[in-house]
């Protein structure tokens, strides 16, 4: 389930406890957790609702609309989807999804940490396992190295030195995001501490 980044915001902050979509049959599990761009959000219940009718004002505020009016205008059938609860034309059903804030990004706390020892030789054989996973070949130092000397530039200069198309270079600039090794920017991208000394341990 795609948390926007202001609801993900709200849920942190605690101004938001609910989500509504509507689909066939429930797509998170109670007790299941995601990474988003404001921290680990924690899914605690997931109900169906069978009529709109009953949804309040108290509803909607913790999704992060004004009025419930607003809110069953977005789950109506048919209706567009927006950033905030989405309506979403995948099922005829709607659920509402307790959630709750359950800490900060490990990746911030990953990113600040210079790797060495048994930690370097870890972080190496994972990005060896990324390359290996490439049926092109390495491709993680080139990016890096780019990140390193191009940092704040825009990834489709990336995208075309490299020949490749942007999205799935840019998922794979991800891979690096979860092992520490990149922070992305409003424009681009920078290499964190962990990352620009891994790149120097490889010589």
């Amino acid at each position: 389930m795609l948390l926007p980044k202001p609801i993900a915001e709200g849920v942190r902050d605690g101004r938001i406890t609910l989500a509504f979509r509507r689909w066939e049959a429930p797509r998170v599990k109670i007790g299941s957790t995601q990474l988003t761009a404001a921290g680990i959000v924690g899914f605690d219940a997931v109900d169906e609702i069978v009529d709109l009718a009953t949804l309040s004002d108290t509803d909607a505020l913790a999704a992060g609309l004004p009025d419930a009016e607003t809110l069953r205008k977005r789950l109506a059938p048919g209706a567009p989807a927006r950033s905030g609860p989405r309506s979403s034309k995948g099922g005829d059903r709607v659920y509402r999804v307790r959630m709750r804030y359950l800490g900060e990004d490990p990746r911030l706390t990953l990113r600040e940490q210079v790797p060495d020892g048994a930690d370097l030789a870890e972080l190496t054989a994972a990005v060896a396992k990324l390359d290996a996973g490439k049926k092109t070949g390495p491709w993680t130092r080139p990016i890096l190295e780019w990140i390193a000397a191009n940092p704040g530039v825009v990834s489709k200069e990336l995208a075309a030195l490299l020949d490749r198309d942007l999205l799935p270079m840019k998922a794979d600039i991800r891979k690096l995001k979860a092992l520490g090794l990149t922070i992305s920017l409003e424009v681009g991208y920078r290499l964190s501490p962990r990352g620009a000394a891994y790149l120097a341990s490889l010589g």
